[in-house]
């Protein structure tokens, strides 16, 4: 069975071994896993309970599934400028941490399994068919030496366990010490991971490490950004679909490190009527109700509309959630008062640093966000090396952080 350490393994109940990739002359099997109904179920645990690993079947943290329950239980009674089901006191509990910056919102850390393909992948991509050509022929094969990983700008850290196992992917006997974890605010030059092992397999992980924990950095820094300029508002930040292919259940995993909500994983887990959807069903009341019979009252269903008239076609129509697209703020206050109590509305189109908050003022439920997942900007993170004196193995121990 190959292993990445005591405690990750590639080999689960999914697996076929039968890729390889060259890593400084030696080939490694990397596995090549067939995606089953059980293995999406499991990559659906990105949505568990908070403090659980997300390895099980979705949770009820789904935003439309949770909210459609809300405003249902508050229908009628009481308007847009009352609603108290979540203020300022319960983000602040949330985010207070364990200590200073610190964050320990409601996120889950990843199952392994969620990640392993990917890691696999982009290894293989990187290392070809040879390796790493240049490590080879500069690093004598048995040299060792110890890293150390580090910001280069303040963000939000995300994406420590992806980048540790892309380094055990190549050495298994790495030894670690992290004084960091996924949801830390940190400054520039400190110190995220610091590593020892084998200098060849450090440096042919060391970019594709790099670049997956810069890009779900990036991704929590951006969202945690939003959040902050809402904290005090009912409203939560979401994300979309608009994510990297290949990298969706990373990314959405950085969207709640950054505090953020997680909107639909894909097309199956719930109803999403469009713009399109409605030219091609003859408007948008006969695509909800078209939708309603198909899928009955079990399955959210939102409709996105550009217009009051539209929302209220949408609402005879028994829409649970509207998607209130590109409207001005007067426009969104008003398709806010319409809806109370009867759907739950998600603001979307034009959001950004300077006007997230004038949106969510207007009393939406749900600030729909995609540029945090397809355009923010990666948090610089860089890795240091230095030899070590060859030391027997037996000699080595393991570094505890």
């Amino acid at each position: 069975m190959t292993r990445l350490d005591p405690t990750i393994t590639l080999e689960d109940p999914f697996t076929r071994h039968s890729a390889t990739a060259s890593v400084d002359g030696r080939e490694s099997q990397l596995p090549d896993r067939a995606e089953s109904r059980a293995s999406r179920s499991a990559r659906r645990g990105l949505r568990a309970e908070p403090g659980r690993a997300c390895d099980a079947e979705p949770s009820a943290t789904h935003p439309i599934a949770g909210l459609s329950a809300r405003a249902e239980a508050r229908a009628g009674s009481r308007g847009p400028e009352s609603r108290t089901e979540k203020g300022p006191e319960s983000r602040t509990e949330s985010a207070a941490g364990t200590g200073p910056g610190r964050f320990r919102g409601d996120f889950a850390p990843l199952a392994p399994r969620l990640y392993l393909d990917l890691v696999d992948g982009a290894l293989a991509e990187d290392l070809g068919q040879a390796g790493d050509v240049t490590t080879q022929a500069v690093v004598p094969p048995g040299a060792r030496a110890e890293a150390t990983m580090l910001a280069r700008r303040p963000g939000r850290v995300c994406g420590l366990p992806v980048a540790l196992a892309v380094f055990r992917r190549l050495d298994p006997d790495l030894e670690v010490r992290e004084p960091r974890r996924d949801g830390d605010d940190v400054g520039a030059a400190e110190v995220l991971l610091r590593l020892r092992g084998d200098a060849r397999a450090l440096l042919a992980a060391e970019r594709t490490a790099l670049n997956l924990l810069g890009r779900l950095s990036g991704i929590a820094t951006a969202t945690r950004d939003l959040v902050r300029r809402v904290e005090d508002l009912p409203a939560r930040i979401v994300c979309t679909r608009k994510t990297t292919p290949g990298l969706r259940v990373l990314e959405k995993y950085a969207v709640r490190v950054g505090g953020g909500t997680n909107h639909r994983f894909g097309l199956d887990d719930g109803v999403l009527i469009k713009d399109n959807h409605h030219r091609l069903a003859g408007g948008v009341g006969e695509a909800v109700r078209r939708a309603r019979a198909a899928h009955g009252p079990g399955v959210p269903l939102e409709a996105e509309v550009e217009t009051l008239a539209e929302l209220d076609e949408a609402l005879a129509a028994g829409a649970d959630v509207l998607l209130l697209d590109n409207m001005p703020s007067e426009r969104l206050a008003a398709a806010v008062a319409r809806a109370v109590g009867r759907a739950v509305t998600e603001a979307s189109g034009g959001v950004g640093p300077d006007t997230v908050r004038e949106i969510a003022a207007t009393g939406v439920d749900l600030v729909s966000v995609g540029w945090i997942t397809h355009s923010a900007p990666a948090l610089d993170v860089a890795l240091e090396m230095a030899p070590l004196a060859s030391e027997p193995r037996r000699a080595r121990r393991r570094l505890v952080g």
